[in-house]
């Protein structure tokens, strides 16, 4: 069972700088917009709360860099009710999710990249709005590859730019002939708003990946993330200690480097390794080897 392409995980936090690409793309957000954070959200006319992951929340005027440092819940539950799922699922499809990759394997699964369509298919049933918000922080139905994940990091690095993976270089001394690269038209500004923030993650003063920056000698830009594995009730909390391992959160982390020229992508899944920031270190350990530097 090959996890890199046939493993289907939750992104987790891991979306919400594509999530913030959307917002600016369809002029939902601007760079200044913020939202208040007192570490719950309600959708109108329903009486559930949804959770941030930092319990006393991110303060009065989170914005988007602060909301891709920190990883505010709060900030991208209210960009996905914004957008609305059609959006999501027309925003999410250049990226590759939903779909194969294209790689050169065999087996390789396409995740899951829910719409009103797929779910009425399979369900028969209409799509809710809380299904929005749960999807606007990477849970829900939706599923990835830890292939996808490095692909649409490495079109983040890329700005747009979209290559196919290849594992075969030549057959008998023979280059083969790269797959055309598609590129996803958005303003350049917007995606140095994402580089920006991701480079925050790991060098910010309150970034959610800054215990893997010391002794870095490159910029890097990466996103933490953490994906549940099994619901917690309304008004309850998660306790690791109380979970059976099989059941604990998965802990992810996407990154590229250099910040400048990047040169390689990565995602890392650590099945039930709870949180993103514990699961940075092996990142930083691949690129360090593949920029041939020495790891801290």
């Amino acid at each position: 069972f090959n996890r890199s392409v046939q493993g289907q995980y939750p992104p987790g936090s891991t979306i919400k700088q594509i999530w913030a690409l959307a917002g600016l793309h369809y002029g939902v957000i601007d760079p200044a917009w913020t939202v208040a954070d007192p570490g719950w959200y309600q959708l109108p006319n329903d009486e559930r709360f949804y959770r941030d992951w930092k319990k006393e929340g991110h303060g009065d005027r989170v914005g988007l860099g602060t909301s891709i440092e920190q990883s505010c819940d709060i900030y991208y539950y209210e960009l996905a009710y914004k957008l609305g799922i059609d959006r999501l699922h027309e925003f999410a499809g250049p990226f590759g999710f939903g779909t194969l990759t294209g790689i050169d394997m065999t087996s390789e699964r396409s995740g899951l990249m829910p719409s009103r369509e797929w779910k009425q298919r399979n369900y028969r049933m209409p799509w809710f709005p809380g299904e929005t918000v749960s999807v606007g922080i990477g849970q829900g139905y939706m599923l990835t590859t830890p292939l996808q994940l490095a692909l649409a990091t490495a079109m983040i690095a890329n700005r747009g730019v979209r290559p196919t993976p290849r594992i075969v270089k030549l057959i008998n001394g023979n280059p083969l002939v790269k797959p055309p690269e598609q590129t996803i038209d958005v303003d350049d500004a917007y995606w140095q708003l994402i580089h920006d923030g991701m480079a925050a993650v790991v060098h910010g003063t309150r970034g959610t990946g800054t215990r893997i920056n010391r002794g870095l000698t490159y910029r890097m830009a990466g996103k933490t993330g953490t994906a549940q594995v099994t619901g917690v009730k309304q008004g309850e909390e998660y306790d690791a200690e109380t979970v059976a391992l099989r059941n604990r959160d998965h802990g992810l982390f996407v990154a590229f480097a250099p910040l400048e020229n990047p040169q390689i992508a990565v995602a890392v899944i650590v099945e039930n390794g709870e949180h993103g920031s514990w699961v940075a270190p092996i990142a930083r350990k691949v690129i360090d080897a593949y920029l041939g530097v020495e790891s801290g």
